[in-house]
């Protein structure tokens, strides 16, 4: 049976209940600092959870799912509070937030980190930075780990070191009845595949254990161009990142041109085009790397070494704003679908941190374990309209405009495609994303720990109807 949303009964009395030994905090309406933790990064969410429970032990976490349960209210589960469809609030339910659980251990001598649910990016990067080692992370710091993981994990070092799901070597969970599990390849091995890309469906995921990397040096090369260059430009880091070498990431975008130093006067705020090669390795050999798009006359250029810690940082986008984002996964891109992306960047809002992007793939995604529920990992190029703009007058110029890029790329589209860049787009993109035979075999897990569909806030799988 589906828990329902139905509100406390005896409300005093119950969240004293929760409330009694409980670690961390719990808010409801009209407690002092409720509107700071119901609050989520997209602001066109606005919902009003009847409890906030941020937990700062797994013994909180089991608490509140048991409490949820007891009194009918649908659960939310909030790392980072990235969920572009605000998969991590709820109305009337429980949010099981997971922020105060944001530590890392760093075992250097075996190169992994055990990393809280809570986690940010930036917690993990900056844990790792002293020692050398890093692992892939998403794109911004602000993004929680957790969630990340386990729907896959695509970002800037995923050419070299895989996606991060191809890195997880445990998870803890508590399940819908308060339990908690351990999941590695010797133990509970079935929850452990669904953990690679199968979301939040199994549980509250406590804790994570990833592999890290050497990373002595990281370095960037970032060019812009007027607008009218695109096509030019973006045919040339088509060709040069279809045999660039494994260490070299990053993406061609269209973008509002930012007041940052390097940008001339004349294309802050306005429409620009751009290229940026991340390069796991010293800054003479991004520059090699970078030689066929720095040929073409740009008009501004960040180039430089930086830790990568800092890296990850620098395309923040701010919490506040109105989100509307969605992807294709490519299989080929020839020139008329460069045509119809660049076409595509007028209609984007500008001014705004909204962000038209190209990013590569291949590397050692294409080579990652291919029984992984991630069909999408095969697809050389993915296209992600990333629409964030501020004010709600724009809102269905961006959502058309984010659904327009889908339309126009979409005939060379695999169909896959990687979750954690999509909002409420439906079931059957859902099994797209992470494909037919896989969402039965997810099934069949789901309905093992979590029978009543209690996690039901993300990119559902329904658990497999019990047999005769």
């Amino acid at each position: 049976m589906t828990p329902r949303t139905t509100g406390i009964s005896s409300t005093t009395d119950a969240l004293d209940g929760l409330r009694r030994d409980f670690t961390g905090a719990v808010f409801a309406p009209g407690d002092s600092g409720y509107d700071e933790a119901r609050t989520v990064f997209n602001s066109m969410i606005d919902r009003r959870p009847a409890v906030v429970a941020q937990c700062a032990s797994q013994t909180d976490v089991a608490r509140s799912v048991r409490f949820a349960r007891e009194h009918g209210l649908e659960i939310a589960v909030r790392g980072g509070g990235h969920s572009v469809a605000g998969m991590s609030s709820t109305d009337g339910g429980l949010v099981v937030d997971l922020r105060r659980m944001n530590g890392v251990t760093v075992a250097p001598a075996d190169q992994a980190a055990r990393i809280g649910g809570g986690a940010l990016m930036r917690d993990l990067d900056r844990a790792t930075q002293p020692y050398g080692l890093a692992t892939t992370g998403g794109r911004v710091s602000t993004t929680g780990v957790g969630g990340f993981v386990l729907g896959g994990g695509s970002g800037w070092l995923e050419r070299s070191f895989g996606l991060a799901c191809d890195n997880l070597l445990a998870a803890e969970l508590v399940t819908a009845d308060g339990s908690t599990v351990h999941a590695s390849l010797d133990e509970n091995p079935e929850l452990f595949w669904a953990l690679h890309g199968g979301g939040g469906n199994f549980g509250v995921v406590t804790a994570l254990t990833l592999n890290l990397y050497e990373l002595p040096a990281m370095s960037y090369v970032m060019l812009l161009y007027r607008p009218e260059a695109g096509p030019e430009v973006m045919r040339t880091y088509r060709d040069l990142m279809a045999s660039a070498p494994d260490g070299a990431g990053g993406a061609f975008l269209y973008l509002t041109g930012p007041p940052e130093d390097f940008v001339p006067e004349r294309l802050v705020s306005t429409l620009v085009c751009a290229v940026l090669i991340t390069w796991t390795g010293p800054l003479a050999e991004a520059l090699d790397v970078a030689r066929p798009v720095l040929a073409i006359g740009h008009e501004a250029e960040a180039i430089s070494g930086i830790p990568y810690a800092e890296l990850q940082c620098m395309l923040d986008d701010p919490p506040g704003l109105r989100n509307y984002w969605s992807a294709e996964h490519l299989d080929s891109l020839p020139d008329e679908a460069v045509d119809l992306f660049c076409a595509r960047a007028p209609g984007m809002p500008v001014p705004s941190r909204s962000q038209h992007v190209l990013f590569p793939m291949g590397g050692a995604v294409a080579r990652g374990p291919a029984d992984y529920p991630l069909p999408w990992r095969a697809a050389p190029w993915a296209v992600h309209p990333f629409g964030i703009w501020e004010s709600p007058s724009d809102d269905e110029r961006g959502r058309q405009w984010v659904r327009h890029v889908r339309a126009d790329v979409r005939p060379w589209s695999g169909g896959a495609v990687y979750l954690n860049f999509i909002g409420r787009e439906g079931e059957d993109r859902v099994v797209a994303g992470l494909g037919a035979e896989n969402y039965a075999r997810l099934a069949a897990v789901k309905a093992a720990y979590d029978p009543d569909n209690v996690f039901r806030l993300n990119h559902n799988v329904a658990p497999a109807a019990a047999g005769p």
